[in-house]
């Protein structure tokens, strides 16, 4: 108990001091960064920093199995220098033993991750979006959000609208010629209204110069058309479902993208990225326990054997390469190219299986 006790400490001393170090680092690349991009706005250096500390928290949320390869990695070198890893072989304990401590720890440091960092980053993550598009609307006072525009879709009783806009601003409450098109609750096309100008109000559409066209078999539409300054549709959309949705799956807290996820769905909108994201950060725990037992399989081994330099940079180079493979799958998740639940739970599943056959081969094989 009192060694697994120590290898715990030592790896938790490394994983701290490795994201205090890298958070310094990544709050001042964000800085510069920041400076460069509302150079030309009217922020000060003081609202420039605020940026940047507010979007600092996600990158260095993302960053976490790959300080937790390089924490496994400081540990283990420090104990193979001092010998202390061949005095633990030497009472008897097999690598995977010796590995119990730190593995729980990476998997206690996920859980806190998931729990208090998550909602945390998510947080920042929408202070941050609101800072930078009101600092930035000097220069562009529209967000582009597609090639093909923005498309909105709203359902009720009297059944669905689809919307089409071409330009929105950032939160996409307010729409640049606009195209509402109506439909019954059966599906058939009945009304298409054209706007200049679409802001959302509470509880409806706000259109201004707006062209409307009565759709159906036995009409024509040009001849039926109605011309208005201003004309109110219903919605039962809000500012914060449409700016979340727009938005990426990060900047909505773990504990409410259940409920988010199936009011979106509600909506009309296709909730895909938020369940995959929702499934990848459950997986989170299991996924920082196998980087520790990947980055161990290579750097587990006394110093005086050599070839520290190439077992590091092997560690290293595993870490990252599941870490990307685990991106990869969760993108392939997003687009409906694999099932969620495969997307999410099999790179952590397949790193952990590996690490442990990489350590029994190469420590106790």
């Amino acid at each position: 108990m009192i060694l697994h006790l120590y290898l715990a400490r030592r790896f938790l001393r490394a994983f701290l001091a490795l994201m205090l170090g890298l958070g310094i680092l990544i709050v001042l690349i964000e800085m510069i960064e920041q400076v460069r991009r509302l150079n030309d706005t009217s922020a000060r250096f003081g609202q420039v920093v605020e940026v940047a500390l507010l979007h600092s928290p996600e990158t260095l949320y993302e960053i976490v199995p790959l300080v937790t390869v390089l924490a496994t990695v400081a540990m283990l070198i420090g104990l193979a220098r001092s010998s202390e890893l061949i005095v633990s072989r030497a009472a008897g304990r097999s690598a995977l033993v010796s590995l119990m401590s730190p593995v729980l720890v990476a998997f206690v440091l996920g859980c806190l991750a998931l729990a208090i960092m998550n909602p945390f980053v998510a947080a920042t993550t929408k202070r941050y979006s609101a800072l930078s598009d009101r600092y930035l609307i000097g220069s562009t006072s529209v967000l582009s959000i597609s090639e093909d525009g923005l498309w909105l879709r709203q359902g009720g009783a009297d059944g669905q609208t689809v919307i089409r806009a071409e330009r929105a601003n950032a939160e996409g409450t307010l729409l640049l010629n606009a195209t509402f098109f109506a439909f019954t609750p059966e599906g058939g096309l009945i009304r298409r209204i054209e706007a200049q100008r679409a802001a959302l109000v509470p509880g409806a559409w706000q259109l201004s110069g707006v062209k409307s066209w009565p759709l159906g078999a036995d009409l024509n539409p040009e001849a039926q058309a109605v011309t208005l300054a201003r004309l109110q549709i219903p919605s039962p959309l809000t500012i914060d479902r449409i700016r979340d949705s727009f938005g990426r799956p990060a900047a909505v807290a773990i504990w409410d993208l259940p409920a988010y996820a199936k009011a979106l769905t509600q909506a009309g909108f296709s909730a895909r990225r938020h369940l995959v994201w929702l499934q990848t950060e459950l997986a989170r725990p299991l996924f920082l326990m196998a980087m520790v037992m990947i980055a161990a399989a290579f750097t587990m081994r006394h110093a005086r054997l050599g070839r520290v330099g190439l077992a590091v940079a092997t560690s290293v180079l595993m870490g990252f390469s599941f870490y990307y493979i685990k991106n990869f799958a969760q993108i392939l998740g997003e687009n409906a190219q694999i099932p969620i639940l495969a997307a999410a739970w099999a790179p952590p599943v397949a790193a952990v299986l590996l690490g442990i056959g990489l350590v029994l081969q190469m420590e106790d094989g």
